[in-house]
C-alpha cells in the first residue's frame, strides 16, 4: 500500500504489556494538561454532557472549545493506540473489498493497510477494545490490529474509497431495486401501448365523427374540472377545520428535556450558491437543538469551486461537515441528498434548501410528532412536512401572489390530506424523516425533478403516512418571472413524472394503496398539471363566446355543454380565489387579501410553465432547471418574526 503522506502516529506510552489494563482516564483531565482545554471549560462541558447525556468529546467539538483532530489525538493516547491521519492516506481499494459501506459508516471504521507482519491495521473512530477487535476480525477474516482516527476522515477515505459505488448507488441504487417506481424509463411498455392506442382512437373518432367527438371531450374536460376544482375545495374546507387546533404547542417543547433528544441529521443541498452561504450558515445557527446532538451536512457539488470555495471561506461551525457529492449520474438535488442520506447518522433527518430560514424549535417539535406517533402505536409515521412561506412577501406581484398560493397549499391543502388521510406530495424542503424508514424507502428518485411529492406518494403506496407539524419556514419568494417560469416548470415536469411512475400499475396502486388514496393521488398530482394544460382552451372557449354570436357557437356546443364549460371555468375561478384568500387571513397577511383576485392571471401563468414542461418532458425529462435565489432585495428579517406584517 503506498501513502500520499506519511501517517501520523502518536508514539504509545513504553513500559506497558499487551492487554494490561489502563488506568481511569477522563479524557478532559488529559487535554487539560496538554493546554488543549481550560479547567473551566472542562466543568461547563462536564455540567452539560450531566445535562444531555452526550459524549464529552461531541461537546467539546461542537461547542468549538477543542478541534477535531486534537481530541481524537489525544484519545489514541488515552488509549494507547496509534493515530493514523486517515484523510491523508491512500487505501488500497482491495482492503475493502466485499465489505459493506453502510457497516463502516455506521460502526465507525475502516481497513487502512498491511503491517509488515500481514497483520491488517484498521483504523475505528470508537475506543479500540477487544469486544471491537474480534468484531471486525469476523467481518474481515484475518487478524487486525486496530489504529484510532476522526469520525471525519472515516467519511472522507469512504468517499475516496467507495466512490463510484456511492456515485451508482445515489444515482440508480432504485432503479436497480425498483425499476417501476423510477421515473428513469419516462414511459414503461405498457403505457406506450395505452397511449398509442388511445390517441389512435381520437384520431380515427375525429376523422369520422368530429361533432360528436368534440361533444364528448368537452364533457370530459367539464367533469374533470368540476371534480378537480370541487376536491381541492373540500380539502381546504376539512384543512380550516384543523386550523384552530395546535397539535404541539410551546408548552410541549419546553417540557422537553436535552437528554431525552435523539441526534438529528440536517441536509442542505447547495449550488451554485456562493451567495448565499453566510445567509445559510446563519439560519443553521439558529435552530433550538443541542449542538452536540446536531449533525448538519453541507451537500457540494464537485463541479460547483465557487460555491465550495464560498463555504470553505465561511466561519463554518464545527456541526457543519463539508460533503462533496461526486459527479457522476444525474446531477440533480435528490441524487445529492442520497449521499447525504448514505453518511447520515441521526435518529432523524430534514431537507433544507441554502436559503431557507426554520422557526428554532422546529426540530423538537419533530420529535414530539414522531415520539406521540409512536405512542399511538402509528410505526408508519416516516415523515412530517412543515410549512412553507416567504418572508419578501411584499416585494412585488409575483412575491404576493406565490405567498398566496403557499399560504393556501399548506396551511389548508395538506392539513386536509393529512386528517382525511390521503396521500401528501411533500415539498422540496423541511421534511422530516425517520432516517431508517427513509433508507428502506429507497431514498430519493434522481431522475424525477420532484423527488420530494415523488417520495410522498411512494410511501403512501407502500402503506407509510405523512403528517404535518404546525411550524413553518421561511423562504425568498421568487421576485423574477423568469425565473419563476423555470422553477414552476420543473416542479410541473415533476408532477407529471410522478404520475407516470405511480399509474404503471394502476391495479396494483389502488391494491396497497386504497381506491379513495389513488383517486385523490389522480386528482392532485395528475389532475393539477392536466388542468393547467386544458386552461388555456377553457379560456379560449371564453373569449370566443364573448365575441361570436351564441348561434354560431350552438352549432358546434350545444347550449347545455357550453354552459356547463363555461359554469366550470368561472366556479373553479371563483373558488380558488376563496382558497387563496383563506391563507391571507390565516397568515394575518391582509393586505395580500385583494391580490387574490388575480389568481385567473396566476394560473394562467401555470399554463405558460406547463407547456413547458410538456415539452420538457419529451425532449429533456431528467434535467434540473436550476432557481436563483438571493435576488430579493427585501432584508432578510429575525428568525423569531420573519414574516407577519399586519
Amino acid at each position: 500500500m503506498r501513502s500520499a503522506a506519511p501517517p501520523i502516529v502518536i508514539p504509545r506510552p513504553r513500559g506497558r504489556h499487551a492487554g494490561e489494563d489502563l488506568p481511569p482516564t477522563l479524557i478532559g483531565d488529559v487535554l487539560v494538561e496538554r493546554d488543549l482545554l481550560s479547567a473551566g471549560d472542562l466543568a461547563w462541558a462536564l455540567d452539560v454532557q450531566k445535562r444531555t447525556g452526550s459524549r464529552l468529546g461531541a461537546i467539546l467539538i461542537a461547542s468549538g472549545l477543542v478541534r477535531r483532530l486534537d481530541l481524537y489525538r489525544t484519545l489514541a493516547t488515552v488509549w494507547d493506540s496509534e493515530f493514523v491521519d486517515v484523510a491523508n492516506t491512500e487505501i488500497d481499494p482491495e482492503l475493502v473489498d466485499g465489505l459493506e459501506p453502510r457497516v463502516l459508516v455506521d460502526e465507525g471504521w475502516i481497513p487502512v493497510r498491511h503491517d509488515a507482519d500481514g497483520v491488517l491495521v484498521v483504523a475505528t473512530a470508537e475506543e479500540p477494545s477487544w469486544a471491537r477487535r474480534r468484531h471486525i476480525e469476523q467481518l474481515v477474516g484475518v487478524p487486525v490490529r486496530l489504529s484510532v482516527t476522526s469520525d471525519w476522515d472515516i467519511a472522507l477515505a469512504m468517499r475516496r474509497v467507495f466512490r463510484e459505488q456511492l456515485i451508482d448507488e445515489a444515482a440508480n441504487g432504485l432503479w436497480q431495486r425498483h425499476p417501476a417506481a423510477s421515473a428513469r424509463e419516462v414511459l414503461s411498455t405498457g403505457q406506450k401501448v395505452v397511449g398509442l392506442s388511445v390517441a389512435s382512437a381520437g384520431i380515427f373518432a375525429m376523422l369520422f365523427q368530429p361533432l360528436l367527438t368534440l361533444l364528448v371531450v368537452s364533457m370530459l374536460v367539464a367533469v374533470f374540472f368540476l371534480v378537480g376544482v370541487l376536491f381541492k375545495f373540500v380539502v381546504c374546507l376539512v384543512g380550516a377545520r384543523r386550523e384552530a387546533a395546535v397539535p404541539i404547542t410551546d408548552d410541549d417543547v419546553a417540557a422537553l428535556t436535552d437528554e431525552e433528544l435523539p441526534v438529528y441529521t440536517v441536509l442542505v443541498p447547495v449550488y451554485r450558491e456562493a451567495n448565499i452561504v453566510a445567509d445559510l450558515i446563519g439560519n443553521l445557527g439558529s435552530l433550538d437543538y443541542p449542538v452536540e446532538k446536531l449533525e448538519i451536512l453541507l451537500l457540494l457539488e464537485e463541479a460547483d469551486d465557487e460555491t465550495r470555495l464560498a463555504a470553505a471561506a465561511a466561519d463554518c461551525p464545527s456541526t457543519i461537515t463539508f460533503v462533496v457529492v461526486p459527479q457522476g449520474g444525474p446531477q440533480t438535488k435528490p441524487k445529492a441528498c442520497n449521499i447525504g442520506l448514505f453518511f447520515a447518522h441521526g435518529e432523524f433527518l430534514v431537507i433544507y434548501d441554502a436559503e431557507d430560514r426554520p422557526e428554532p424549535d422546529q426540530l423538537k417539535k419533530a420529535v414530539i410528532a414522531f415520539r406521540r406517533a409512536q405512542e399511538q402505536g402509528n410505526e408508519k409515521l416516516v415523515c412530517v412536512q412543515a410549512a412553507l412561506n416567504y418572508w419578501n412577501a411584499e416585494e412585488n406581484a409575483l412575491t404576493r401572489m406565490f405567498t398566496l398560493e403557499y399560504s393556501f397549499w399548506f396551511d389548508y391543502m395538506l392539513p386536509g390530506l393529512e386528517a382525511l388521510r390521503l396521500p401528501i406530495p411533500l415539498g422540496g424542503t423541511s421534511n422530516h424523516f425517520r432516517t431508517q424508514p427513509l433508507r428502506d424507502l429507497g431514498g430519493w428518485d434522481p431522475y424525477n425533478v420532484t423527488e420530494d411529492a415523488d417520495l410522498g406518494i411512494r410511501a403512501a403506496s407502500l402503506g407509510y403516512t405523512v403528517g404535518v407539524i404546525n411550524s413553518t419556514t421561511y423562504e425568498e419568494a421568487n421576485r423574477a418571472y423568469g425565473n419563476w417560469i423555470r422553477q414552476r416548470s420543473r416542479w410541473i415536469k415533476g408532477y407529471l413524472q410522478t404520475t407516470l411512475v405511480h399509474t404503471r400499475r394502476p391495479v396494483r396502486l389502488v391494491r396497497e394503496a386504497g381506491a379513495v388514496q389513488a383517486l385523490a393521488f389522480a386528482l392532485l398530482v395528475g389532475g393539477t398539471p392536466l388542468s393547467f394544460l386544458l386552461s388555456p382552451p377553457l379560456y379560449a372557449l371564453f373569449i370566443t363566446s364573448l365575441l361570436v354570436p351564441i348561434e354560431s357557437l350552438n352549432a358546434l356546443f350545444p347550449s347545455p355543454i357550453l354552459q356547463i364549460s363555461l359554469g366550470n371555468l368561472l366556479l373553479g375561478n371563483s373558488m380558488m380565489i376563496y382558497v387563496t384568500m383563506m391563507g391571507a387571513f390565516k397568515r394575518r397577511r391582509y393586505r395580500l387579501v385583494p391580490w387574490a383576485l388575480l389568481n385567473p392571471l396566476y394560473w394562467m401563468m401555470h399554463s405558460i410553465s406547463a407547456y413547458k414542461a410538456l415539452w420538457q418532458l419529451i425532449t429533456n425529462p431528467h434535467y434540473w432547471e436550476k432557481t436563483t435565489h438571493g435576488l430579493s432585495s427585501v432584508h432578510h428579517p429575525d428568525p423569531e418574526h420573519p414574516g407577519n406584517p399586519a
